[in-house]
């Protein structure tokens, strides 16, 4: 690691207090400690990246899942009622925030890469925090989808923003288990909405609001109030970062210079022409989508399904919460693999929609959702963690997540007509098995065609004689590069 740094845009990025650094440096600082010794410096390093970084970005993206599947809660609370939700009509009001939200990504990825993430990320979380507490006020059904229209619109960027955000922060090697505890915010937000829910409800008639309004009102209110505070305590990138020494920023940079294999960090159109035009992310796309429907179908209608097994509306909202907490448990004792993990959370996610689809007690199905939950929710991570590994150079990289993440978000679309036929719900979960079944099958492709490239490359470097000391001629190739490897399992 004795190269000089060369950190392109991010480089020259502005410190919180606006202060330009110059990380020109050698980088041969370790040169004479062992390699357990580096290796312990890194550790140590990552351990207080993730304590000042991972509870803040988990706790956006908390308020930002609680803020989006609230609707499920709130359809319990009465809100159906009150605002005559007959037919069709909460599945178009549910469906219609995913059109913006997928449009959105793929812009707000591009735009938090030109302007700070301090200031791009929080901003967006005051628009659809406005946009949330403002939902209180509409009572009837026209009012509902203009303003989910503007919540799908003001929360796009955070779900790719922050998975780009740390492939920042951290090597593709690190970032799997991250992506994880970040995501897992979405479990503890479908059981913490769960119980929230049951609380604020018994609000109903206060200041002449329903139960269902004051959920949209406190929680929109509370994200308002925590992105103000992100202005001040979001840090933009290592080499700005207040809480890290200089020695261990030179220290995180090398890290992040020796994983990216010498590709670009600058900004150029041709990186976007280069993520879209490759084959390999629309096969991530569409592990994510088979991925994604079952998520959103769990959080959007797990207070209905639980409800028409036979329990109340009180006991609906309760009893979404174990399921959820399960998804956790199963994404904090990870095993860091990513095709095979996800082939596996499949299998046991198809096993609990079987039990859904072919049993009738309350008990058995209840079972059936939390292995549905168990097995669904700790993929989701794992492929966005394998998607942004597979891409080479900071813009690829953050356009492919937006793309996969954008994308694959039309799939709530799909989520939110699928559930129509109470109480056994067969269109709702065979469809969802059939979702699961395409990302099962992709991941097996994946790995069996990134082993084949990656095999294609190595013959290609020994035959040619390519070694790291060439890779600056290869930085503007992206995965083209013979030096750059796709992962196929961690």
């Amino acid at each position: 690691m004795g190269s000089e740094i060369v950190y392109h845009e991010k480089s020259k990025a502005n410190s919180n207090d606006g202060t330009r650094i110059d990380l020109s440096s050698e980088t041969g600082s370790h040169g004479g400690e062992t390699g357990s010794g580096v290796e312990a410096d890194q550790k140590r390093v990552l351990r207080k990246m993730d304590l000042h970084i991972l509870p803040f970005v988990s706790l956006l993206y908390l308020l930002s899942f609680l803020d989006r599947s609230n609707i499920g809660n709130a359809r319990v609370a009465g809100m159906a009622n009150d605002v005559n939700l007959k037919g069709l009509r909460y599945n178009v009001i549910a469906a219609v925030f995913f059109i913006p939200y997928a449009l959105a990504e793929v812009p707000s990825n591009i735009a938090l890469k030109l302007v700070r993430p301090s200031r791009w990320i929080p901003s967006i979380m005051v628009a659809w925090g406005i946009v949330m507490t403002l939902m209180s006020l509409c009572n009837t059904y026209e009012g509902l989808i203009v303003a989910r229209i503007f919540l799908g619109l003001a929360e796009a960027g955070l779900f790719p923003g922050v998975t780009f955000y740390l492939s920042l922060w951290y090597r593709r090697r690190d970032v799997a288990g991250r992506i994880a505890i970040f995501f897992s915010a979405a479990t503890i937000a479908g059981a913490f909405g769960g119980l929230l829910a049951y609380g604020i409800e018994r609000m109903e008639g206060i200041g002449g609001l329903h139960g269902w309004q004051w959920i949209f009102c406190l929680e929109g209110i509370f994200t308002v109030l925590v992105a103000l505070i992100s202005y001040f305590y979001m840090y933009d990138y290592p080499e700005t970062a207040t809480f890290l020494t200089e020695a261990e920023k030179t220290l995180v940079i090398n890290m992040l210079k020796e994983d990216s294999q010498g590709l670009a960090t600058h900004y150029d159109r041709k990186f976007v022409w280069q993520a879209i035009s490759d084959y390999k992310t629309y096969v991530q796309i569409g592990i994510y989508i088979g991925l994604l429907i079952p998520v959103y179908a769990i959080a959007l209608f797990s207070p209905t399904i639980v409800q028409e097994l036979g329990f109340t509306a009180a006991q609906a909202q309760l009893l979404t919460v174990p399921p959820f907490v399960a998804g956790f448990g199963i994404i904090s004792d990870r095993r860091n693999l990513r095709g095979p993990f996800i082939i596996g959370g499949c299998v046991i996610a198809l096993i609990g929609y079987l039990v859904l689809y072919t049993q009738t007690s309350p008990g058995a199905g209840y079972a059936g959702a939390i292995l549905a939950a168990i097995g669904v929710f700790p993929t989701i991570a794992v492929d966005l963690a394998w998607a942004g590994s597979a891409a080479g150079g900071d813009v690829r990289k953050g356009v492919v997540i937006a793309m996969v993440i954008g994308i694959g978000n039309l799939g709530g679309i799909c989520s939110s007509f699928i559930y129509i036929t109470p109480p056994r719900f067969h269109i709702g979960h065979g469809t969802i098995m059939g979702w699961l079944g395409l990302s099962i099958i992709l991941s097996f492709f994946a790995m069996w065609d990134y082993n084949r490239l990656n095999k294609e490359k190595e013959a290609l470097c020994e035959r040619e004689g390519i070694d790291s000391s060439r890779r600056h001629e290869f930085i503007d190739m992206g995965n083209e590069s013979p030096l750059f490897r796709l992962a196929l399992l961690n």
